[in-house]
Formats: structure tokens, sequence, C-alpha cells
């Protein structure tokens, strides 16, 4: 054997004949029941406090989440208005001229109307306009009268009033007489 390992260095001589070495580590691990019970507290309070904060962060995000439903719903309807102001002006301006002629009060109304047109459009919504001989369709169409025809049974002889659709959602059927069957 070499001579370094049979003489150990003096930090290997302390470890070895110091008792106490070995009694430093188990005091530090062995705690009094007092002690274990204030540690496991602490983290106990430490756990409620992190539940605290959670369940506080978990009530803003739904409260957050709330209040911007709620905004959304209010304010859905702001770009469709921002649409209809222009039609408004126009028949606000239709209202205050002196017309003297029936024919240019006609013109003005038509140019309103496809202002107004032109705003359902842009706001998604549609106008469900049956042409005569279409067949009669309940998602779309309601009946107000089945009149006898020569046309063939269950198809639109008359519009009685236009309907609408937003996104494909109807807001109001198209009212409509169909032919009765014969």
């Amino acid at each position: 054997m070499t001579q370094e390992n049979q003489n150990p260095s003096p930090e290997q001589e302390n470890i070895a004949t110091d008792p106490q070495a070995d009694a430093v580590p188990a005091e530090a691990e062995a705690k009094t029941p007092e002690q274990e019970i204030a540690e496991l507290n602490q983290k106990l309070t430490e756990m409620q406090d992190n539940y605290l904060r959670a369940k506080a962060e978990g009530e803003n995000i739904r409260r957050r989440a709330a209040e911007d439903v709620s905004k959304a719903h209010k304010f859905a309807i702001e770009s469709f208005a921002e649409h209809l102001v222009p039609v408004t002006d126009s028949l606000y301006a239709a209202l205050n001229a002196e017309a003297v002629d029936a024919k240019a009060f006609k013109e003005g109304l038509e140019i309103t109307l496809k202002q107004l047109l032109s705003a359902f459009e842009k706001g998604r919504m549609t106008e469900i306009n049956p042409a005569v001989g279409d067949k009669f369709d309940p998602h779309h169409h309601q009946a107000i009268a089945s009149v006898p025809s020569d046309q063939e049974a269950n198809t639109v002889v008359s519009v009685l009033q236009r309907g609408y659709s937003i996104a494909d959602r109807i807001l109001r059927p198209a009212l409509v007489t169909v032919s009765a069957p014969k």
C-alpha cells in the first residue's frame, strides 16, 4: 500500500475520532414534537394563503369574463348602428326639404332605401323576399293564408311583407299567401 492511504489527513482523523460529528446531524434531524407542530402549522398557513390567492384569482377571472360578455352584449349592435346613422341623416334631410316635385321626392326615397339596404348588408342582415311561384319554406316564410290558385300546391302566390335574417338566423319570416291544394 501507499503511504498516503496509511496516513490519514487531519480532517479524516477528526471525523473518524470525533464521536460528536455523527451526533450533530442526528440532533438536527431529531425535532421535538412542538417544533414539528410549528413547522406543520407554518406549512398549513402557507398552503391556506396559496389556496385563498388561487381562489381569488379564479373569482377575478370569472368576474372579468362576465364583464367582457356584458360589454359584448351591450355594444354588439354598435357597428350596425354606425351604418344606420347615414340613413337617419338622409331621412331627416328629406323631411326638411321643400319637395315640390313628387318625382324628386321618390328618387330621394329610393336613394335612402339603397343606403338602408347597404347598411343591412354591412350588418350581415339579408332580406327574405320570395318570388311568386317559389316553393313555400316554413323556415323562411310564414303563410298567412291559403288561396285557390292555378299554381302548384304550397307555392308562394304573393308576398305581404318581406322577411329578414341576420347571419343565417331568421329575424322575421316573410309573410306570404300560398296556393291551396287542388
